[in-house]
């Protein structure tokens, strides 16, 4: 990554604010900006570029959910909580990772890869270029043009503004929303079964109540608004 990434904290615990900036201070990528014990005082720096929010769910006044639905220009978002229930309401707003308190080191630091494999996806991500022929597209990554045929991508997963094209061999990172993509034409077979991911659909092998199985064994998780589309599949 040519930058460091700008980071503020929210937590209302004060050990676990000092927890969380020891940690952080072990990357030399990341910059602390600033750190809070509400998400009301970390309001005006919605202003400011920030790359990276690492916020407790459960504060006193706005909780950290609704500060991350109001800095939703925040390109990653580390949601720490002693409430496994909320998991799915932070994904459901684009939340890059869910980390249940308390937290170990190793939890922590996978939590960080994460977000540095997030910003290295979003640099490489200089265009989604044009379709090639019928059935393959190419994409500019680093300088260089990869060719990628439809019928290789397994599926697609949404990062806020771009889109991984998930193949066999290789992750793909594009610079479009995954509803733009699924309104072009090329990507007319595939079908989205959650607010991060799109499959095809003859890649599809079974389907459960919360997930559905493609080839590969590969498994991704059904989201509440997408089981109706996906009704057909029902015996």
């Amino acid at each position: 990554m040519s930058s460091l990434i700008k980071c503020i904290i929210i937590d209302g615990d004060e050990l676990d604010r000092l927890v969380i900036q020891h940690h952080i201070r072990q990357y030399d990528k990341i910059e602390i900006i600033a750190s809070f014990d509400s998400a009301e005082k970390a309001v005006p720096y919605l202003e400011f570029p920030i790359d990276l929010l690492i916020c407790e769910t459960s504060l006193h006044g706005m909780s950290g959910l609704e500060f991350g639905k109001l800095g939703h220009k925040i390109p990653a978002c580390v949601f720490l909580s002693s409430h496994p229930e909320l998991a799915a309401e932070a994904f459901e707003i684009d939340a890059l990772d869910f980390v249940i308190k308390p937290f170990k080191a190793e939890r922590f630091h996978y939590s960080m890869e994460k977000v540095f494999s997030f910003f290295e996806m979003k640099e490489k991500s200089e265009c989604f270029d044009a379709l090639l022929g019928e059935n393959c597209i190419k994409i500019k990554e680093n300088g260089n043009v990869s060719q990628i045929r439809l019928t290789d991508i397994l599926y697609l997963e949404a990062l806020k503004d771009y889109t991984m094209l998930v193949t066999h061999e290789k992750k793909h990172c594009v610079l479009d929303s995954l509803g733009n993509l699924l309104h072009k034409s090329f990507f007319s077979s595939f079908i989205r079964i959650h607010r991060s991911y799109a499959v095809p659909r003859h890649f599809i092998r079974r389907k459960s109540s919360n997930e559905i199985e493609l080839i590969h064994q590969i498994r991704l998780p059904i989201g509440r608004t997408y089981k109706q589309s996906l009704s057909f599949l029902n015996p």
